[in-house]
């Protein structure tokens, strides 16, 4: 039973499922049956289904045939109608037919010409569309052409310029083209070959500076040399520089319109020729050597290419480069103007160039890079000076270096770099320049004191007295009155010496023209310079003269009167300075001159020298002395080497009439202490061991000859017999022996008012024992007289007796 409630049930489900197939198949359109009669074939049950669509089929026939039947009459009618109209048709179709061939055959002509009509439509259509595309690429073309020629006539900034415009501008509208793309392959390439190319000439621009240095220097240096002379002019005639104005001003030495943004010119000529010749009126200006616009392209094009921080650093790099080489010195510089000039030249041709290129670029160069610039070559340049500078000797070389140093740091100092350093170091040359000026008028000093003839200058009419007193300040009114010819007083090297103390203050006064100093500041150099030339040069020459062995007692004493009236001068230097300076002595911190002192000290020099020389002369007198010690003759006059000797010093004396009374005193009183002492000393000579008295009369009677010399005065001045004190040693001493007053010397020894006072027992003794020698030797030759034997033993005994008590003074003396 269950079976076949399972069975019922299945049908039940199949005969739905073929229900909802069957009006699934009736609702939907053929084209989508497929699916649905797949599922019948997929099932069981098709058989079934079939029938079941028979008898569905069946029931739409039934339907159709009773509809049919209702409309049939309808139907027939409206076959009926159809009938008919076929005829009508098929009339006009044959119309349409005949119309259709008769239009065809008429429109054949119509369509070739439209045929041709769109083909040339096309082919307009075409040609304008290929127009459009050219007039696109025929600016790119041009633009490249345009580039190439550029290139070719090495117009490098214009070129890239058009190379930026053909890339930003041109390329981007016509990119799909293949030979856009070559283009835009090529465009590093060509900006690589600008860059190198401007590269190139901005290297060729640097060398050509680097050789022109030095005339673009001397071109500045000669433009503030004429900025100073004008100023001079003007300072001197004021009115002068209202009636012509220069042509240009002196030191703008660029041309400063310089676009910032394009090249001064499209030329690369970097140093443009300039012919040598010189013109007074106007120099020509730097602006006119020098052609930066290889710099303003090389600058504008890194730029443009956004390398300009690399094109900067080059630039200062090579350019710090040849600095070092600018402010590498010459090694013969020292020895012409020359080589001074060419070296300041290139310095300042090096520092305008790079001032110029400050102001005319926008930060290629900045202040700081030109002040540590300026830095390296002060501190190189003053080292190279201070070095060169001490090997010259020349005055007037070293003062045209000052001139030129005074106009390298005018020139610099205009374009605002600071030059104090080389105004403190002119203060350094400056006492170099003192020191071989020094050395220059040591050999004029020399020469005027080698030449002179040390006589009084002789004059025989008022023009050469006029003349002569032009040259030195020189006041007597004695000496006017007489009569002509006559003589002045000093010798012809006095005038000259003093002029050339002026001459030397002159060239002191040239070098401190142009330094900046004080008036203050110049007086004080101008007076310690001469202060050194009269203390240290004049004074060092007179000194060499003095001593010379060869000089003579008449130059001696000339040499005095010289320095005498040279140090009267010494006041009119001293107006002299303050004439030329404006500076009053009275000035606080004013530095006197030591002139007087000077000349004091070669006066002194020569007092002494001549009282060596009358000294050496007397000692060579002495020499010619030839005493016989053992003589037993009196004489009866003085020795002719004496005689010869007082004549002598007289003579001498005589001369001295022009010196100052004390140092005709003090040499007369040295001389005769000098005879004094070396005739004790030729009297008491260890070499004579025995002497006579009779000798002692010989020597007494030049004694008294010297003593008479004394009381004649042979310089006046001395009090009563003070020169004969002189000899009151000798006096004593001789007048002891030849009296043979010993009883006198030996009672009164010690007092203060004894006759012998001057007389030393040492000296009594010596000459004592000199006479006893003597007296002994003559005992035993004369022994066969015996009575005289007798006189001379009791004369022995007194002489032993008076060398005991002798002796016995000097023992107690020295206890």
């Amino acid at each position: 039973m269950e079976r076949g409630k399972m069975a019922e049930a299945e049908s039940l489900e199949t005969a739905a499922e073929h229900e909802r197939i069957l009006r699934e198949i009736e609702s939907t359109d053929t084209a989508c049956i497929g699916p649905t009669l797949r599922s019948v074939y997929d099932g069981e049950e098709h058989g079934r289904f079939m029938e079941k669509l028979e008898t569905r089929i069946r029931n739409h026939d039934r339907e159709i045939e009773k509809m049919c039947n209702f409309h049939y009459q309808g139907f027939v009618d409206s076959i009926t109608e159809l009938l008919k109209v076929r005829g009508e048709a098929q009339k006009l179709k044959n119309q349409v037919t005949d119309t259709n061939r008769k239009l065809q055959h008429e429109g054949k002509e119509l369509v070739i010409a439209m045929e041709e009509l769109k083909q040339c439509r096309l082919q307009q259509r075409n040609i304008s569309a290929t127009v459009d595309k050219l007039m696109l690429c025929l600016p790119v073309l041009e633009m490249y052409s345009k580039l190439r020629d550029q290139m070719k006539t090495k117009r490098h900034y214009p070129a890239l310029k058009t190379l930026e415009h053909l890339e930003h501008t041109y390329l981007p509208q016509v990119s799909h083209y293949r030979f856009c793309k070559v283009m835009v392959d090529n465009i590093p390439k060509l900006r690589e070959e600008i860059k190198d190319v401007s590269m190139s000439d901005l290297k060729d621009f640097l060398e050509s500076i680097r050789k022109h240095s030095d005339k673009i220097g001397e071109t500045a240096m000669k433009q503030a040399q004429q900025q100073r002379n004008l100023d001079n002019i003007v300072l001197q005639q004021p009115r002068i520089g209202s009636k012509r104005k220069s042509k240009k001003d002196t030191y703008i030495i660029f041309d400063t319109e310089i676009e910032s943004t394009s090249p001064k010119s499209e030329q690369d000529s970097g140093i443009l020729d300039v012919e040598d010749e010189e013109d007074d009126e106007e120099v020509p200006g730097a602006q006119d050597l020098v052609d930066f616009s290889p710099v303003y392209r090389c600058l504008h094009i890194y730029s443009v290419l956004g390398a300009r921080e690399t094109f900067e650093n080059y630039y200062r790099k090579q350019r710090r480069k040849q600095a070092r080489l600018v402010l590498q010195p010459p090694s013969n510089m020292h020895e012409t103007l020359d080589g001074y000039r060419k070296y300041f030249n290139q310095i300042v041709g090096f520092f305008v160039v790079e001032d110029h290129i400050l102001h005319t670029t926008q930060g290629l160069v900045n202040r700081a890079y030109i002040d540590e610039l300026w830095e390296m070559a002060l501190s190189k340049t003053i080292a190279a000076l201070r070095t060169h500078s001490s090997y010259c000797s020349d005055p007037n070389l070293v003062l045209d270096l000052k001139n030129l140093i005074v106009l390298f740091a005018d020139t610099l100092q205009v374009y605002g770099f600071p030059v104090n350093q080389l105004f403190d170091m002119l203060l350094e040359i400056r006492d170099q320049y003192s020191e071989t000026l020094l050395k220059k008028w040591a050999g004029i000093f020399r020469n005027i004191l080698d030449s002179d003839n040390y006589s009084p200058i002789p004059v025989t009419s008022e023009e050469v007295y006029k003349k002569v007193v032009g040259q030195f300040p020189f006041q007597d009114t004695e000496l006017e009155k007489q009569p002509f010819p006559k003589k002045f007083p000093f010798s012809e090297f006095v005038p000259k010496v003093y002029n050339q103390i002026k001459e030397f203050i002159y060239a002191c006064l040239k070098f401190s023209e142009d330094l900046h100093l004080s008036s203050t500041e110049v007086d004080d150099m101008i007076r310690k310079s001469t202060n050194l030339l009269l203390t240290r040069t004049l004074s060092n020459s007179l000194q060499n003269v003095i001593k010379r062995k060869n000089i003579g007692l008449t130059e001696l004493v000339q040499i005095i009167i010289n320095t005498t009236h040279l140090e009267k001068s010494c006041k009119y230097l001293e107006e002299f300075i303050t004439n030329i300076t404006n500076v009053l002595p009275e000035t606080v911190h004013t530095t006197k001159l030591y002139g007087t002192t000077t000349f004091k000290d070669a006066r002194h020099a020569a007092e002494e020298e001549i009282y060596t020389n009358l000294n050496q002369k007397i000692d060579q007198f002495l020499q010619l002395a030839d005493y016989d010690w053992m003589t037993g003759d009196l004489g009866n006059k003085a020795s002719d080497y004496l005689v010869d000797l007082i004549a002598f010093l007289r003579s001498t004396f005589a001369v001295f009439t022009h010196l100052p009374g004390k140092v005709a005193q003090t040499a007369c009183m040295s001389a005769c202490k000098h005879l004094a002492t070396s005739l004790m000393q030729l009297l008491l000579e260890a070499e004579v061991r025995q002497l006579t008295l009779g000798a002692l009369q010989q020597f007494n009677l030049d004694v008294r000859e010297c003593e008479q010399f004394a009381r004649s005065g042979p310089v006046p001045g001395f009090q009563e017999d003070t020169l004969q004190l002189a000899f009151i040693d000798l006096r004593q001493l001789l007048d002891l022996f030849i009296q043979w007053d010993w009883s006198t010397y030996l009672a009164d020894y010690g007092q203060p008012n004894c006759k012998y006072l001057r007389v030393n027992p040492v000296t009594a003794l010596t000459l004592l024992e000199k006479i006893s020698r003597e007296m002994k030797d003559t005992s035993r030759k004369n022994n066969m007289f015996a009575q005289f034997r007798k006189n001379e033993r009791d004369k022995q005994k007194l002489i032993d007796t008076v060398a005991k008590q002798l002796r016995g003074l000097i023992s107690s003396h020295h206890s």
